[in-house]
């Protein structure tokens, strides 16, 4: 099994900027690809971002040029800078863990997943 746990997030002006961490433990070597998402009330979950362990990234079209994932191995530890935010960022944000290391933007591809951080963006 794996554990995942986020910090960071919570509330922000338009145009400022957040960071989230997300920590796993456990299986770590299972965590091949890890992945951002999001989720507003009422709608569904979206892909935001995904890593895999060699360093590769994608980003949805959404938040490219203002969020950059990143991940440390050796502190199995993965990030998400947000910056330039805006008030259609506010949801809450999972890290998401899968053992392939083929990236994917559907959230059912990943087993793992951490247990949210609120993150919301005022006008």
């Amino acid at each position: 099994q794996v554990q995942l746990v986020e910090s960071g997030g919570g509330l922000v002006q338009a145009g400022g900027s957040l960071g989230l961490s997300c920590a796993a433990s456990g299986r770590t070597f299972s965590t091949n690809t890890m992945g951002w998402f999001r989720q507003a009330p009422g709608k569904e979950r979206k892909f935001v971002a995904a890593i895999n362990w060699r360093g590769g990234t994608a980003v949805a079209d959404s938040v490219k040029g203002r969020f950059t994932i990143s991940r440390d191995n050796a502190e199995d530890t993965m990030y998400l800078q947000m910056n330039s935010l805006k008030p259609e960022d506010t949801a809450v944000y999972y890290c998401a863990a899968r053992v392939v290391a083929t990236m994917s933007q559907y959230w059912g591809d990943y087993a793992y997943w951490g247990q949210g951080a609120q993150v919301t963006v005022s006008s």
